[in-house]
């Protein structure tokens, strides 16, 4: 161990630091942070773009929660190699509608979302991608949920430890 290492060790996980222009989120709780936050992802495409999903990120932020969303989407300085769908206004349409703030959506501009995830405090991340679920799952501590399998919701509740 390094003296910058043995300088900081206490309190690396008390803050917030940066990898790679993301801003990770790291705590000795998992989906903890000093401040008690609980911190779930939601996949936007096929998934938040729902409105069953989108009255349950609704109902978590009415809780307490801090939902993020999570997107395999180019961000506004990329979408032009996107010629399908150039845009994000129907993303930030529905974001601003159920009230999660834009500084809390993460383009992966086709990255894994596992890349993002990894090392972070993030209970869970809800996803129609099996792929997507697949590498969160082995490569993270965060919980990959399949929003096309039956129970999505009742599992994403039970990690929670909510009804």
């Amino acid at each position: 161990m390094n003296t910058l290492q043995n300088k900081n060790s206490n309190q690396s996980n008390k803050h917030q630091i940066k990898n790679g222009g993301y801003t990770v989120l790291q705590n000795v709780k998992k989906g903890m942070s000093d401040a008690g936050r609980q911190i779930v992802t939601f996949d936007f495409d096929s998934t938040l773009s729902h409105k069953i999903v989108q009255d349950f990120a609704k109902s978590l932020i009415l809780k307490g929660f801090e939902v993020w969303v999570l997107t395999s989407r180019y961000d506004e300085i990329h979408k032009h190699k996107y010629r399908h769908n150039p845009t994000n206004e129907d993303l930030y349409k529905v974001t601003d509608k159920i009230g999660i703030d834009r500084t809390r959506i993460r383009f992966q501009c086709m990255r894994p979302k596992a890349e993002y995830l990894f090392g972070t405090n993030v209970i869970w991340h809800l996803d129609d991608d099996y792929v997507e679920v697949n590498e969160i799952n082995s490569q993270t501590d965060t919980k990959g949920i399949d929003v096309t399998q039956k129970g999505w919701k009742k599992k994403c509740k039970s990690i929670l430890g909510i009804e």
